[in-house]
């Protein structure tokens, strides 16, 4: 369909050293000499290529490589993919952010060079603790000196580094989880995601969940590591811009702010979602299938719930457009602010911290207002 010019680029690298016991994401343990990499690589080049000449990078904001491990096809291969984007669209501008992710054990200092070089002005490394123990019991690569030198590499080009730090994770104690937040802030980070443990179906977690092995996340756990690494990190300086991400002034998550507000966005690679939208329809694909095809409706709604993943959340201007599709939308909103989920301040709807807890009551209430 015609849409809207493409905002933000994601590519997506399936490929990792191991495979860990919660993962679900599209990727697989390869070796680093793999020729499956070589052709994989090879195949993103090319529809790299196709879609410049469509026009299709031309209004790019965002860029993010993501996986999988995107540092394990090694510094020539990922080069390689950076030297195609830089001939494809501009990667010099001042205000573009190119983040790739990184796991600590691919990350050297050559690594770090050569994206900084080719045009990486961000990296987020996957850290998940700072403790060996926890570290062991999710199945990483690393350890925590590893995953330290790494972001001390990371600094030699970067300024704008994130990390991800997991909790809620069964064995893992409150000081544990909060010895590695702080860990986090004394390397100097800038930005920092915490995401609770989730058991996804067909993962090594589940079968030992199920087998009695594991036991199952705790939600007044992660409520209580989410309120500590909160606590934690506001006393450093660092805000809380949206449900799992906290950044110090200025670090936000421009490309991940995409996903959060209704910004178009372009998928490259297996499993990478492209979210094509007008004025009428917002369509999702994923490997060539409509895994999403929402109409004014549900994509008003949609903005919505996307809205109240923000600490900022949605202003009058912003619902008032909604309800001239859904009339009905004031009043969701308003049983929201009486149930304590929603908060009004300063004509703008916020989530509050009951919200952010029970963020998946809140985003079905939103959701089902335009089925």
């Amino acid at each position: 369909m015609p849409h809207d010019p493409y905002k933000a680029l994601y590519m997506h690298i399936p490929f990792c050293v191991k495979r860990c016991g919660y993962c679900d994401f599209a990727t697989a343990a390869v070796p680093r000499d793999d020729v499956r990499i070589d052709e994989y690589v090879e195949q993103l080049v090319l529809d790299i290529r196709k879609q410049a000449k469509a026009g299709e990078l031309t209004a790019i904001d965002t860029v993010y490589i993501g996986g999988g491990t995107p540092t394990h096809i090694g510094a020539a291969r990922l080069s390689s993919l950076l030297y195609a984007l830089s001939v494809s669209m501009d990667l010099t501008r001042d205000d573009l952010e190119f983040t790739v992710e990184a796991n600590p054990e691919s990350l050297d200092g050559r690594l770090v060079k050569d994206m900084w070089a080719l045009g990486v002005n961000r990296i987020s490394i996957g850290v998940q603790s700072f403790d060996d123990d926890v570290l062991r019991i999710l199945g990483r690569a690393h350890d925590a000196a590893r995953a330290k030198e790494a972001i001390r590499e990371a600094k030699e080009r970067f300024e704008n580094i994130s990390v991800d730090l997991m909790c809620g994770i069964p064995g893992q104690s409150a000081e544990t989880f909060e010895a590695s937040v702080e860990e986090a802030v004394a390397l100097g980070v800038k930005h920092v995601s915490v995401y609770p443990l989730a058991i996804e179906p067909h993962t090594m977690f589940d079968k030992l969940v199920l087998a009695g092995e594991m036991d199952e996340p705790d939600d007044d756990v992660e409520a209580e590591h989410m309120e500590i690494a909160e606590r934690v990190l506001a006393a450093h300086g660092f805000a809380r811009y949206e449900v799992a991400s906290y950044a110090l002034p200025g670090y936000e998550s421009k490309h991940n702010s995409s996903y959060w507000t209704g910004i178009p966005y372009l998928g490259i690679g297996a499993s990478a979602t492209t979210m094509t939208q007008n004025d009428e329809r917002r369509m999702r694909v994923m490997n060539g299938e409509v895994v999403d095809d929402l109409n004014r409706n549900q994509m008003e709604a949609e903005d919505l719930m996307l809205g109240m993943r923000m600490a900022c959340g949605i202003s009058d201007e912003r619902l008032a457009k909604a309800c001239n599709f859904i009339p009905e939308a004031r009043n969701s909103m308003e049983s929201l602010v009486e149930e304590g989920f929603v908060e009004r301040v300063e004509n703008r709807w916020r989530p509050t911290r009951q919200g952010w807890l029970c963020g998946n009551e809140l985003y079905g209430r939103l959701l089902d207002i335009a089925p």
